[in-house]
C-alpha cells in the first residue's frame, strides 16, 4: 500500500474518512490500523476534527503531519464532519471510518475486491464488526425489524442487509453523491441507516462481506448503547438522537402501502413506550428529554420530511416486498426487554 498524503496529486483508489471529536485515546490506533493495511494501491486518509478540547489536533498534527486534517470551528456532529470529508476526497471509493475503530489488516483490500466485482457497481459494504474490549463479534450488519430497531445479522451466510454500521461503510464516491451524502440536520447517529435505507429504496443492495473485519470500542462516543453485565446501557442523547433519527427516516423511507399502517402504530407505541419507561423509572424528565423532543421534532420538521418523502418515492426502484425482505415481524425491544430487563439510563 501507498499513502497519498496532502501533498501528492494523484488520486487514490479509496478514501477513508475519520471524523473525531475528542478521540485522543483512541485515534492512533485507527489510523495506524489504516496506515498498515495491506494492499498493493494507493489510498488517502482524511480526518476532520469536530472542534475537538482534548489537544487531538495537536496531537495529530505533530504525530502525522502527511495527513489532510480539517479542523472545525465549531461542533458540527458527525453528519456535517463526514460530508466535508467526502467533498474532498479524491478516491473512486470512500471508506467511513470511525475514530474508535480499528481495521483489520487486509480491510481495505478486501473492501475494494468485493466492490470490483461484476455485481459490484453501485453498492455499499460492511465488513464483520468486533468488541475491541472483548475480541466478540457484533454484527455482520444488521436486519431490522418493523420498527426500523436494528437487529444484530449473525448469519454466516446472509449477504445483503438492511444496513451497515458507519463506524466502517464503503461506498463509490459517485453512488454517495446521487444519494446527496449524510443529512446535515441529524447531526448524529441513524446516518447509517439513512443511506442503507435510501440505498436500497433506489434499488441498490447493502451487501456484507463474511471475510476480514474491524475492532470497535462501542458507545465511546456518545455513551452506552451496549450491554454491560446482561443489562442494556445507554445515555439520553443517544436514545434521544436515536430514536428521532429512526423515526425520519421510516417516514422518508417506507413505502407507502407499508408506511400507512406501520407509522401511526409506531408513534402510539413510541408514546406508550415513553409513558411507561418514565413510571418505572419514577422520572418524569425522561419523558420530556426523549419522547415528548421526538414528537416536537416531527411537527417542527413536517414540511422538510413530507418534500424529501415525496421525492424519494418518486424515486423508488424497488417493490415493497423486496424492500422488506431484510425486516423480521418480531420487535426487537420486545426481545431485548425480556432478555435484559429495562435499560438503565444516564
Amino acid at each position: 500500500m501507498e499513502l497519498v498524503d496532502k501533498r501528492k496529486k494523484i488520486n487514490p483508489i479509496c478514501s477513508i474518512c475519520v471524523a473525531n471529536y475528542n478521540g485522543i485515546k483512541f485515534i492512533d490506533a485507527c489510523i495506524d490500523s489504516v496506515l498498515n493495511q495491506d494492499c498493493n494501491f494507493e489510498i488517502e486518509l482524511l480526518i476532520h476534527d469536530d472542534a475537538s478540547t482534548d489537544n487531538s489536533v495537536e496531537h495529530i498534527k505533530s504525530k502525522y503531519p502527511f495527513l489532510t486534517l480539517i479542523e472545525s470551528k465549531s461542533n458540527v456532529g458527525f453528519c456535517v464532519s463526514n460530508n466535508r470529508l467526502a467533498a474532498i476526497a479524491r478516491g473512486e471509493y470512500i471508506l467511513f471510518l470511525n475514530n474508535d475503530a480499528v481495521l483489520f489488516p487486509d480491510a481495505i483490500k478486501t473492501l475494494f475486491h468485493h466492490a470490483t466485482q461484476k455485481d459490484g457497481s453501485n453498492k455499499i459494504l460492511g465488513l464483520p464488526q468486533y468488541n475491541a474490549s472483548t475480541d466478540k463479534i457484533i454484527d455482520i450488519g444488521s436486519t431490522f425489524d418493523i420498527f426500523l430497531n436494528p437487529v444484530p445479522n449473525l448469519s454466516p451466510v446472509r449477504k445483503e442487509v438492511g444496513m451497515v454500521i458507519g463506524a466502517c461503510l464503503w461506498i463509490p464516491k459517485p453512488f454517495w453523491e446521487e444519494l446527496g451524502g449524510f443529512p446535515d440536520w441529524f447531526n448524529t447517529l441513524a446516518e447509517d441507516m439513512y443511506i442503507s435505507c435510501l440505498s436500497r429504496l433506489k434499488g441498490f443492495p447493502v451487501n456484507v462481506i463474511h471475510a476480514s473485519g474491524f475492532y470497535h470500542w462501542v458507545g465511546r462516543s456518545l455513551g452506552g448503547g451496549k450491554v454491560t453485565k446482561n443489562r442494556l446501557v445507554t445515555s439520553i442523547k443517544r436514545r434521544t438522537l436515536s430514536e428521532l433519527n429512526k423515526t425520519y427516516v421510516m417516514i422518508l423511507c417506507y413505502p407507502t402501502i407499508f408506511f400507512q399502517f406501520i407509522f401511526p402504530l409506531h408513534l402510539i407505541l413510541l408514546f406508550g413506550e415513553g409513558l411507561l419507561l418514565c413510571t418505572i423509572k419514577k422520572d418524569s424528565t425522561i419523558f420530556k428529554s426523549i419522547y415528548f423532543h421526538v414528537f416536537v421534532s416531527l411537527w417542527s420538521n413536517r414540511k422538510r420530511l413530507l418534500r424529501l418523502r415525496k421525492k424519494f418515492q418518486n424515486e423508488k426502484k424497488i417493490n415493497s416486498l423486496n424492500y422488506f425482505s431484510t425486516f423480521s415481524l418480531i420487535p426487537h425491544k420486545l426481545r431485548m426487554l425480556l432478555k435484559h430487563g429495562i435499560p438503565e439510563l444516564f
